[in-house]
């Protein structure tokens, strides 16, 4: 099938349209301006930014699937096609494919994890940090132009955690939620943060945007905030912190965020900024982490992003960078040093019951102890025995 191009040029910035809104939202706005297709590669910084290339000389994400929990995936766009699997809609209304409001935050977050471009040698289009990924998509939400928002926030209010299951119990590897409440009333909630629990023992990674409320007061945001994610922030083409990303305790790492071209499902290609595009692009680096390096848990991979990460603030991290800028091919190169991590049974501290027993010597006095202590045990078994039997009965 032939698929139109966009041929207008990306215009200058124009007035921003943000799409993180109270209640469980997307956290990207686009500009309305688009972009020429073919002109597209020269302007992804962020693949340059995240040593993208470098990675690739290992592994392009082949093998792995990341779960996309949105407003759906088109599937049938050509920098995507044969890369995304059969999902679920855990909305069953609003707009559908051909509609305006339809997937267009979804499928911009799949092109920036595993968009492979088209054309020839793939050389138009998006590519995405790991364009041999598999995308799952899970409609958990509404684009924020749909009619139906406002009833699937009512009715549909545990499609999130709902989610998050369904996509570990398909073996995602990895999950992003390019999404999250940052309003003044956001809390947690314990449905989600239950599944965010599940998924990590089940094995997948979870990829979560840190939000976009640095400009309206930082509110903590969900599911971000919830232990074992990865909480990603958003820096600018110069490295330095995005002035709409949230800075928060929870923040884990950060990645390009500003000034990110999109794929749509209108075939056009928009330029966009969030988290939510911070977060896809830690996704696809998890997905190359995961390629090339199986056997790491999640605790780890979260450990080897933090461990590997330029750039980072003074002090080792700060609340709007984690720990720093994520760097994929140092990750994919530093995985290879590591191993699965050793399941150890609980153990008391030695405060309290001491280093417990050391190698057999013969030549110390403590030979003795072990008979001893049997011994005395006997005895006082018999005592305790002989003290039973002389007890008067209960009455």
């Amino acid at each position: 099938m032939t698929v139109p191009r966009a041929r207008r040029a990306l215009g200058a910035r124009r007035a921003r349209r943000a799409f993180c809104v109270p209640a469980v939202a997307t956290c990207l706005a686009l500009l309305p301006a688009v972009a020429h297709a073919d002109g597209i590669r020269a302007q992804q910084w962020g693949l340059e930014a995240l040593h993208a290339e470098d990675a690739w000389r290992t592994t392009q994400g082949k093998g792995v699937t990341v779960a996309v929990l949105d407003t759906g995936v088109d599937a049938d766009h050509p920098d995507l096609e044969r890369n995304v699997l059969d999902g679920k809609d855990l909305i069953g209304f609003g707009a559908g494919p051909g509609d305006r409001p339809w997937a267009r935050h979804g499928t911009a977050m799949a092109s920036v994890i595993a968009g492979h471009g088209h054309g020839p040698e793939d050389g138009d289009g998006v590519m995405g940090v790991a364009p041999e990924a598999k995308i799952l998509p899970v409609r958990v939400i509404l684009e924020d132009g749909d009619p139906a928002r406002k009833k699937a926030r009512s009715s549909r209010g545990g499609a999130l955690a709902e989610g998050i299951r369904w996509a570990a119990d398909q073996g995602a590897d990895v999950i992003n939620l390019s999404l999250g409440d940052d309003s003044e009333s956001a809390h947690p909630e314990a449905a989600e943060d239950a599944a965010v629990q599940y998924a990590l023992k089940k094995g997948a990674v979870v990829v979560a945007s840190a939000g976009n409320g640095g400009e309206k007061g930082d509110h903590v945001s969900y599911p971000a905030a919830y232990p074992g994610v990865i909480a990603v922030t958003a820096v600018d083409r110069f490295g330095e912190r995005a002035a709409f990303s949230t800075r928060r305790w929870y923040a884990t790492v950060s990645a390009p965020g500003d000034d990110i071209v999109l794929a749509d499902p209108d075939r056009r290609y928009y330029e966009g900024w969030g988290t939510s595009a911070a977060a896809a692009a830690v996704s696809g680096t998890v997905a190359l982490v995961r390629a090339a390096h199986p056997e790491l848990t999640p605790v780890q991979i979260k450990r080897l992003l933090e461990d590997t990460a330029r750039d980072s603030p003074g002090g080792g991290r700060d609340d709007s960078r984690g720990r720093g800028l994520v760097d994929a091919a140092a990750a994919v190169e530093a995985g290879g040093r590591l191993g699965p991590d050793k399941l150890k049974p609980a153990a008391h501290s030695s405060t309290h019951f001491g280093p417990g027993p050391g190698p057999h010597d013969t030549g110390s006095g403590a030979g003795w102890a072990g008979p001893a202590a049997g011994g005395l045990g006997v005895l006082l078994l018999a005592a305790a025995v002989l003290l039973w039997r002389g007890r008067a009965p209960l009455r």
